[in-house]
């Protein structure tokens, strides 16, 4: 589902601004009780030892660690793997910085399609290169590329706290980024994507004070990065962010996140490769 980037997305802009173990034994194993036996009565006649299994068969299955002593574990259907915990990605970028526009919308939303939920959990941080200053008691911000942006910023942010969930509200931003215009095209967007969301308790958001608090909130959450962003989109990765990570993300993020993700590797997984890397909008 990649779509064209718009022009320009691969020209970096800058700007002027100032640099124990609890065990339960189940009522039966799921595993035929018969098969188990059978390998019991014929173990030592293949000669199969089970050094450490001093446990009757109908418990084998009842725990991981006793299925492991008596080397049954792949029978025992009943016991799955831990779960692996999804690989954190969390993206800070602004709504019309060329190169935040490209990678959100060719690699992070192709990448969210592709793999399950359990391997990928995102978070959106919309503000970017963005600053902000009290003005007799209110939150008013300049942003990179002019008041539009601070206002595509605002529109992001607040469809965010309206949707509530991000599989709700993460296509109406790809939506919004990949079309003509990020501040226009807000209640077409909906009406494909998200027709549920009322786009006038957006709107009201944007207008009012609880959108102006969510935009710090944002602002505050940009400038506690360590080390601190010198350009967007500006990418951290379970925590962390480097100039490797940073690069691999933006050549392939679909590669890089199956190579991080510890559980059984999903099926897109298989085949990903990398391409070249986008720019980026500094301060």
């Amino acid at each position: 589902m990649q779509r064209r980037a718009q022009p320009g997305f691969k020209r970096p802009c800058r700007d002027g601004f100032a640099s124990t173990h609890h065990h339960t034994v189940p009522m039966a194993p799921t595993v035929p009780l018969a098969r188990l036996v059978l390998v019991a009565l014929l173990a030592p006649r293949l000669g199969v030892a089970f050094p450490s299994c001093d446990y009757p068969v109908h418990l084998w299955c009842s725990s991981r660690e006793i299925a492991v002593a008596c080397q049954v574990e792949s029978h025992c259907t009943n016991l799955s793997r831990p779960a692996a915990a999804p690989v954190e990605l969390s993206l800070y970028y602004e709504s019309l910085c060329p190169a935040c526009r490209e990678f959100l919308v060719q690699e992070l939303f192709t990448t969210w399609l592709l793999l399950p939920a359990e391997a990928l959990s995102i978070t959106l941080v919309p503000y970017g290169n963005a600053e902000e200053r009290n003005i007799s008691g209110k939150w008013n911000f300049q942003c990179q590329h002019g008041p539009e942006e601070c206002l595509g910023n605002m529109i992001e942010t607040c469809l965010m706290h309206e949707a509530k969930n991000f599989s709700t509200y993460f296509p109406v931003i790809f939506c919004l980024e990949s079309g003509s215009s990020v501040t226009k095209n807000l209640e077409a967007c909906l009406q494909v994507y998200a027709p549920q969301l009322d786009g006038g308790r957006i709107t009201a958001c944007v207008q009012g004070d609880t959108g102006a608090a969510l935009m710090h909130r944002n602002a505050q959450l940009t400038e506690a990065l360590n080390p601190p962003h010198q350009y967007v989109p500006w990418i951290v990765i379970n925590g962390k962010h480097t100039d490797e990570l940073q690069a691999q993300a933006q050549a392939s993020l679909l590669g890089l996140i199956c190579r991080l993700y510890q559980g059984e590797k999903p099926e897109a997984c298989e085949g990903s490769r990398a391409h070249k890397a986008a720019g980026s909008c500094r301060h």
